[in-house]
């Protein structure tokens, strides 16, 4: 696997992971095996996205996936696309409505929370926050105070996963197919 920075072995990665808490099923993807180079920074980041996906999550898992699989397209991260398609299949987003965060402005798939949350994306990514009318659509369907806080920073998170993925050149786990459903990737995308 070539990569900017060497990964940790599988055994390696284990090991470091049991030193600073991460669970060890972590320690096998890609990234942590990257990221575990730096335990106290792999702990740091891991908190803050167990946090965000398990522990202490407000917003809506949809309204979560959707906008990371919307980071990825537009990012063009592969390894983000890939492991959050995975992952949202687990929590039941239909794959029509994941591959409707390509276009969205363009589906009917889309409900108005949806298309909030994408437009949120889409403004923090193009100009480095979120519009006041956009922010007003997230306010009337996506929920409280607790919620849009997540929101903006899982965007952040999402959006520092792309970058870190991107820029250290983090190679997809060994027989992990690419750009799922069907191999279309976004323009500038990691082939």
């Amino acid at each position: 696997m070539v990569t900017r920075i060497e990964m940790l072995s599988v055994e390696q990665a284990k090991a470091a992971a049991k030193e600073c808490g991460i669970r060890e099923s972590m320690a096998g993807l890609s990234v942590y095996r990257t990221l575990l180079r730096h335990p106290q920074l792999a702990s740091a980041v891991n908190h803050l996205l167990t946090t965000l996906l398990f522990t202490g999550n407000k917003l809506d898992v949809r309204l979560r996936e959707l906008l990371i699989m919307r980071i990825g397209w537009t990012t063009g991260a592969k390894y983000e696309w890939t492991q959050h398609w995975h992952f949202a299949e687990r929590v039941g987003l239909p794959p029509e409505d994941v591959i409707a965060v390509r276009d969205w402005r363009l589906s009917t798939r889309l409900g108005a929370a949806d298309r909030a949350v994408l437009a949120a994306v889409d403004d923090t990514l193009e100009r480095g926050k979120i519009s006041d009318s956009v922010w007003a659509e997230c306010v009337r369907h996506v929920g409280s105070p607790e919620q849009l806080l997540e929101m903006v920073i899982a965007i952040g998170n999402w959006n520092m996963f792309s970058q870190l993925l991107r820029s250290v050149e983090i190679p997809l786990e060994d027989g992990v197919k690419d750009w799922p459903p069907d191999g279309r990737i976004p323009q500038g995308g990691d082939a």
